[in-house]
């Protein structure tokens, strides 16, 4: 599966971004895809993912109750809506996916180039 993130920029803080993941495949929707980011000089670390169906997402406590994670399987492609952005949410984004249930980072099978968010103050 080839993961293409996009939808990165520079905002102010307050504002928001919505990222889409596409996938170069129709089994798509049979994986789970998570969200993960890091910020120059940290870890990677995780942000949301959600399951094949959509019908379960988890956040990082840093982002909860700010983003989304949505998914539509008809056209292959998760999203990840950011509202309220903050100067540290400021990372580059990357998508994953995997088939299996481990959903944390080192679970993930697939991993797209990322794509920069930057949070200015």
């Amino acid at each position: 599966v080839q993961l293409q993130a996009s939808g990165g920029g520079l905002v102010q803080a307050g504002g928001s971004l919505r990222l889409s993941c596409a996938a170069s495949e129709r089994t798509f929707s049979s994986y789970a895809v998570g969200w993960f980011r890091q910020a120059p000089g940290k870890e990677r670390e995780f942000v949301a993912v959600i399951s094949w169906s959509g019908g379960s997402r988890y956040y990082a406590d840093s982002v909860k109750g700010r983003f989304t994670i949505s998914r539509d399987n008809a056209k292959n492609t998760v999203y990840l809506q950011m509202n309220s952005l903050k100067p540290e949410d400021t990372a580059v984004y990357y998508c994953a996916a995997t088939q299996g249930s481990n959903w944390y980072a080192d679970g993930m099978d697939y991993w797209g180039k990322g794509t920069q968010v930057t949070v200015s103050s």
